[in-house]
């Protein structure tokens, strides 16, 4: 990890927090932290700094935290995606949250199977973990909003009017479509569908709430490639 996050309950003090989990061992083995050595350190949902080791034992370690440094900003961003198979959404979690997405609202879409819903993956305390593992990786602090949609019509015609108001509305999709923009500087709001895209039905009703398709070429992504390369052409 190149951050090292910390959770409201392991502070034992305005600047003391007591760790015992993965990241203990993680300083250990990894990072072979002795006394008096400094780490890179945030607090999910605040600020992010320095911390001293002050004590550091095989089942415990104490540190003296500093926090000051606001987190990098995130990007100007909704994204709508269908749910992608259970292991490649643990990746595409990570994904998110290490390249700053504010928001990401999971979908159902035609080509989702529906097996994917019943995957424990999407259980709230699964996915933060996924999430905290990619603001690790990017030494970011601040957790992205996720939303889950398990109904495509109604989420398209009631809700995602007012998601995408004021700003870019995208789909992702290959085709004879425009190029995807680059560099923008506006907010976006940008949908990914699933392996194999949208169907035509989905295509069209995201087309009418003002979301236009958009293509990055002649090639066939994976849904983590997808969004890696999306979200580096538009920002």
């Amino acid at each position: 990890m190149n951050l090292l996050l910390l959770e409201e309950a392991d502070f034992i003090a305005a600047d003391r927090v007591v760790l015992r989990d993965r990241r203990l061992v993680h300083m250990q083995e990894v990072h072979r932290v002795a006394v008096g050595d400094s780490l890179r350190v945030g607090r999910i949902g605040g600020l992010m700094g320095s911390a001293q080791v002050l004590r550091l034992e095989p089942a415990e370690a104490e540190l003296q935290v500093t926090l000051e440094q606001a987190p990098p900003a995130k990007l100007p961003l909704t994204l709508v995606l269908a749910l992608p198979r259970p292991k490649m959404l643990r990746r595409v979690l990570q994904t998110v949250a290490a390249m700053g997405v504010p928001r990401l609202v999971l979908v159902n879409s035609y080509r989702v199977e529906k097996s994917f819903w019943q995957t424990p993956f999407l259980e709230p305390e699964a996915i933060r973990q996924q999430l905290v593992l990619g603001l690790e990786q990017a030494r970011d602090s601040i957790l992205p909003e996720v939303v889950i949609e398990k109904r495509f019509k109604p989420f398209v015609e009631d809700r995602l009017p007012a998601l995408s108001e004021g700003t870019l509305g995208l789909v992702g999709h290959p085709g004879p479509y425009p190029a995807c923009p680059r560099n923008l500087d506006q907010p976006v709001t940008l949908a990914i569908g699933p392996e194999g895209g949208w169907i035509p039905y989905e295509i069209d009703l995201l087309g009418k709430t003002g979301l236009q398709p958009v293509q990055l070429g002649e090639r066939i992504l994976r849904v983590e490639t997808a969004v890696t390369a999306l979200l580096a052409r538009l920002f």
